[in-house]
């Protein structure tokens, strides 16, 4: 084979081989760049940021939250204290009643009927202490007679024992019928009275808020007495009914402020005062509250019986507070002991402040109080209103910096 054409047998790979050394020395010199350019920026900004909340002053309110229900403050069961027929209604559901004011009538016919044998029986009693009177007089007589007649010798001895033993006998007679009379005087004022009970008054000034008869209905009241009517006394003035966990009764305390809505008017919060701590416990699956009383004024009348409150007992209360986030006090930077916590000896604590053009934050020891979950009181420390202290850091620093608020200085890098 002649060597021109093996020369142009092996040209062309030479030349790709140098097209190629042509195009490496290039790249690699553009790749050595871009790492040392993501290794300039990264020496430049740290990886962690910080997240800041701002020193403030306020109101620090601790509280405790409980479910209970709208009641009056009296209700008054009204029953039957005897049994019967309903003959007629005179009040129903929201009557407004005034003491002994008739709400219902029992049949009274049958209480009549022994109303007028006792009556009849008291007369016959009457009558009969007359006779006997009588009786005891005409002995008398006889007695006296003949006392005389038996010192003249004119009647024996046995004559005058005879007058004087039915003299005596008549003297006890008149004292049994009068006797007698008594008992049948009771008889007829019991009569009277369960006459009258077929009457079924309200004894106090209130509200019906409850019927459970209708006319025609019999109620039995031999064992026990059946309620009638509910009625409510002022519904202007109310209360609710709380149950307070074992864990929170010790921080309630008669007078404190409530709060609480009921879904009736979830946007209008009424206010109360606690007036009263019952001591009976109330156990339900071994689990134990108490019931606390909340009083409540209702002038327009919108609180009703029996309506769920959501209310929120005040038990301390802190105003023109010092107030750091209690996040504050959770943190710690990398490698620092967390000396901080909530819970702790609170005259050994620290936050972290984030001064205004430095990078690191800086520890500052204080001195906490009362907290709400939320924010914590400081009581002494160098803070001041408007310090950024740390709450918590975000790996990276891409995107906008942000504060516990949401606004974008708060962060610091």
């Amino acid at each position: 084979m002649p060597e021109s054409a093996v020369g142009t047998h092996q040209g062309p790979p030479a030349h790709r081989r140098r097209l190629a050394v042509r195009w490496v020395i290039p790249l690699g010199v553009v790749v050595v760049l871009a790492i040392a350019l993501v290794w300039w920026r990264r020496s430049r900004s740290p990886s962690t940021g910080y997240l800041t909340a701002p020193v403030s002053r306020g109101t620090i309110i601790r509280a405790i939250t409980a479910t209970g229900a709208v009641n009056p403050v009296v209700t008054v069961q009204v029953g039957a204290f005897v049994s019967g027929n309903i003959q007629t209604l005179y009040c129903d559901y929201n009557t407004k009643v005034k003491p002994n004011q008739l709400c219902a009538k029992i049949d009274p016919r049958p209480y009549q009927v022994v109303v007028d044998q006792n009556a009849a029986a008291l007369g016959t009693a009457k009558a009969q202490l007359l006779k006997d009177q009588a009786s005891l007089t005409y002995a008398k007589l006889t007695y006296d007679r003949d006392l005389g007649l038996l010192k003249q010798g004119v009647v024996s001895q046995d004559n005058v024992d005879s007058d004087k033993s039915t003299y005596d006998q008549a003297v006890a007679q008149v004292a049994l019928d009068q006797a007698t009379i008594t008992q049948r005087q009771a008889e007829l004022q019991a009569a009277e009275v369960n006459l009258q009970y077929t009457d079924i008054v309200s004894p106090v000034e209130g509200t019906v808020i409850s019927r459970n008869v209708d006319v025609g209905q019999t109620v039995a009241a031999s064992f026990q007495t059946p309620m009638l009517f509910l009625v409510g006394k002022d519904l202007t003035r109310m209360q609710v009914d709380v149950s307070v966990s074992e864990s929170d009764i010790g921080a309630v305390a008669v007078g404190q402020r409530s709060t609480f809505t009921v879904e009736a008017y979830p946007n209008r919060t009424f206010v109360g005062q606690v007036a009263q701590i019952r001591r009976a416990p109330i156990t339900v699956q071994n689990v134990v509250t108490y019931d606390v009383v909340i009083a409540v004024a209702n002038p327009d009348l919108v609180l009703l019986p029996g309506m769920t409150a959501n209310s929120r007992i005040v038990t301390a209360e802190r105003d023109s507070a010092l107030r750091v986030p209690l996040q504050a006090l959770r943190y710690a930077p990398n490698g620092v002991g967390r000396e901080g916590r909530p819970g702790g000896d609170r005259s050994h604590q620290q936050v972290w402040v984030l001064g205004a053009g430095r990078e690191v934050p800086e520890p500052v020891p204080v001195v906490t109080g009362m907290d709400d979950g939320t924010l914590i009181e400081v009581v002494s420390g160098a803070l001041a209103v408007g310090d950024q202290v740390v709450i918590g850091e975000a790996a990276g620093s891409a995107g906008r910096p942000r504060s516990a608020t949401g606004q974008a200085p708060g962060m610091r890098f």
